[in-house]
């Protein structure tokens, strides 16, 4: 049999959400690993593939280029291309399986939990770890739409660097949805487009906090901003965070002793807890921020799950004193890092010539891909959507964690995530579930202290993964927080 009479039983699935390309990649793919592709045979030409296999020849250079880039084939000038080495073919085939495993390390860390949910993939999977919405929770449809028209329009305005404070159009966008909620952001003045939230946060690290600077944050919190403030040598401090907010006492004896540069806070659902700010505390904490002379951060990450408007400090505050960091990566897609701070003038001046030091401007495209999804009202409808769905898995979650004996002391106000006792060292859980190759987000993480603790961050995407939940049951064969006290480990 020749090579062409073996691939002439592929025919293409028209209609599929895979494209034909990656179909024909696919198919020739396993092919080498079965070898019924053999090393250094010629695989047919363009036009003879395209007319055995009844697509155009744009789909085969395509198919072919994709193979060739995972160095499956190797592409000969005038020769045509042909099957890699069986030691090249078999190395390139074996980098997917590796990313896939989750190594035991001898203690979790917060590199090892970044690491962890950036590989490929996960068998159970990731979801009671990371922070991300399911893909099929999305719209890519909507992403891509948008995409192909910014595409269309804009030709050469990509040949530029752009402006450095960000895309004018996309901070128009940005300004009339937080002067909807109450934030006096004027787009000119008070806005900086960023890489994400944690750019923004970055920036803002750099530009205000020194070697020796003390920073309180929320404890618990998001555990990534602690490494950020590590690296320019701040002293973080925890302070409490309860359901209506930080513990006030306190945050202001903290603030008394150690007259700290920054406070950083989730007002609208706080992660890891999903609780939001109560007027009282938010006033409470301006009141102090005041007395003491320190600024605020108020991390906006996840406040697009929070159902109508939330209690904001920056709008109490007018963005004098508060900083507000917030992005659209979460709600739309991790790959688009657009994200944004308001703030007042002068400081915002400075932001932005630091983030033209670090980098010169933030990239157009992604941020013309955001404005064309808020410009044409598509990002309202989204947000309703997706929180209808985050809100039903919650819950759900919430149901099965309970009925695996986890106690929920504070139930989420709203969001993701779901902050639950395991009523025995989360850490050791975790490292027995990635032993199992399932990524868990053990408490002691989400604390400037890293101390020992019984709580474990739950994420509601893993709602319908029963998989998941097979390996939780097996690793909590009985009932938690009956005989261990909650909270943290002596």
């Amino acid at each position: 049999m020749t090579l062409s009479d073996s691939l002439a039983t592929w025919r293409p699935v028209r209609g599929n959400d895979v494209t034909l390309a990656a179909q024909l990649a696919d198919d020739l793919a396993r092919r080498i690993a079965d070898e019924g592709l053999r090393p250094g045979s010629r695989l047919p030409s363009i036009r003879a593939m395209a007319e055995q296999a009844g697509v155009s020849r744009f789909t085969v250079v395509e198919a072919y280029d994709r193979l060739a880039a995972s160095g499956l084939v190797q592409s000969r000038r005038g020769a045509g291309f042909f099957v890699a080495p069986r030691d090249t073919a078999r190395a390139a085939a074996a980098v997917p399986a590796a990313e896939a495993s989750l190594d035991t390390p001898a203690r979790i860390d917060i590199s090892w939990l970044l690491r962890s949910m950036f590989r490929e993939s996960n068998t159970p999977g990731m979801p009671g770890g990371a922070g991300l919405l399911p893909a099929d929770w999305l719209d890519a449809d909507m992403i891509a739409g948008a995409v192909r028209a910014v595409g269309r329009s804009v030709r050469g305005n990509f040949l530029s660097y752009g402006q450095p404070q960000g895309y004018p159009g996309l901070r128009q966008q940005i300004a009339a949805l937080l002067q909807g909620l109450g934030v006096p952001a004027h787009p000119d003045h008070n806005l900086l487009t960023t890489s994400g939230v944690t750019h923004g946060l970055d920036l803002i690290a750099r530009l205000l906090v020194g070697p020796g600077d003390t920073v309180l944050v929320e404890d618990p919190a998001w555990f990534v901003i602690f490494g950020r403030l590590a690296a320019v040598g701040a002293r973080v401090i925890g302070v409490p965070r309860t359901a209506a907010g930080p513990d006030i006492d306190v945050l202001e004896k903290l603030a008394a002793q150690h007259r700290p540069k920054l406070f950083i806070v989730n007002s609208v659902v706080h992660n890891p807890t999903g609780h939001t700010l109560s007027a009282g505390a938010a006033y409470d904490i301006l009141r102090i921020a005041e007395r003491y002379d320190f600024s605020v951060i108020e991390d906006d990450t996840y406040s697009e799950l929070h159902p109508g408007n939330a209690m904001r400090l920056s709008v109490l505050d007018r963005l004098n004193r508060v900083i507000l960091v917030g992005g659209f990566s979460k709600m739309l897609a991790p790959s688009l890092r657009v994200g944004y701070v308001a703030a007042a003038p002068a400081l915002l001046q400075k932001l932005a010539d630091l983030k033209m030091l670090a980098g010169l401007t933030t990239p157009e495209l992604g941020e013309r891909v955001i404005h064309r999804i808020l410009a044409d009202g598509l990002f309202r409808r989204h947000v309703e959507r997706v929180r209808a769905r985050v809100d039903e898995a919650r819950e759900r979650c919430v149901r099965l964690l309970l009925e695996l004996g986890l106690r929920i002391p504070e139930l989420p106000h709203a969001g993701m995530f779901i902050w639950a006792d395991c009523g025995r060292d989360s850490e050791t859980l975790a490292r027995a579930a990635a032993e199992r190759n399932m990524l868990l987000a053990p408490g002691s993480l989400f604390s400037p202290s890293q101390a020992p603790t019984t709580y474990m961050r739950f994420s509601a995407s893993m709602v319908d993964n029963a998989a998941a939940w097979q390996l939780l049951r097996q690793l909590m064969p009985h009932p938690a927080g009956r005989d261990t006290p909650a909270g943290r480990l002596s």
